[in-house]
């Protein structure tokens, strides 16, 4: 059974600028890694979408629900580059891509509710393992950064259609490794990745 994800966590902290925050896309080979932050300025509204966590949903539910939060709430996504995620490692990197929602925001929030057991750096809130499924706000904010993410993924799949990044959005399915086998990598991949540092590898050997 889904689980579905209320106002409960949001009602028990007291404040009621809440902002749930939530991260995609720690696992891609290449691509950003995206955050979201969402707060819900009214707790009694109708909703009449599902808003659950983003990887029980069809796309077209997500689709769905995302308009609907994005013309009903006050939200913010921001990213960590490729570049930012070999440099920082991909946890540092989320942590910072979730800071930055929260900074974007237009609303500051009186405390944040993150998907996870860490808090990033300078926000005042609590971690919530499997989040998501608890609370609506980190639910919606969930489905935020994974259709944000997976637009850029359609994107560059224009830009670079022999990878199958709009169909994997960059996770190593088989097809993709064999991909990156037969094409090698670009700037969008994540350097510091075990498969994508090994084709680095076996490319340098070839040259040498």
């Amino acid at each position: 059974m889904k689980a579905t994800p209320t106002f409960e966590i949001e009602n028990e902290t007291g404040f009621t600028m809440v902002a749930g925050v939530d991260e995609v896309g720690r696992g891609p080979l290449c691509g950003p890694v995206v955050a979201a932050a969402v707060i819900f300025p009214r707790r009694d509204i109708d909703i009449p979408v599902v808003i659950r966590d983003s990887k029980q949903m069809t796309a077209h539910a997500r689709a769905v629900a995302y308009d609907w939060i994005t013309q009903n709430t006050i939200w913010a996504v921001a990213q960590c580059s490729p570049t930012e995620i070999d440099e920082l490692n991909i946890l540092h990197a989320s942590m910072l891509a979730m800071s930055r929602a929260v900074t974007k925001l237009t609303c500051t929030p009186q405390f944040c509710l993150i998907d996870g057991n860490k808090l990033p750096h300078n926000i005042i809130g609590i971690p919530i393992v499997k989040g998501d499924a608890k609370s609506i706000s980190i639910a919606a904010a969930s489905i935020i950064a994974k259709e944000t993410r997976d637009k850029i993924m359609q994107d560059l799949a224009t830009q670079f259609p022999m990878y199958g990044w709009d169909k994997n959005a960059g996770y190593p399915t088989a097809e993709h490794l064999h991909a990156i086998e037969k094409y090698g990598i670009n700037e969008h991949y994540r350097k510091s990745y075990k498969p994508v540092k090994e084709r680095m590898t076996k490319d340098e050997s070839t040259h040498n």
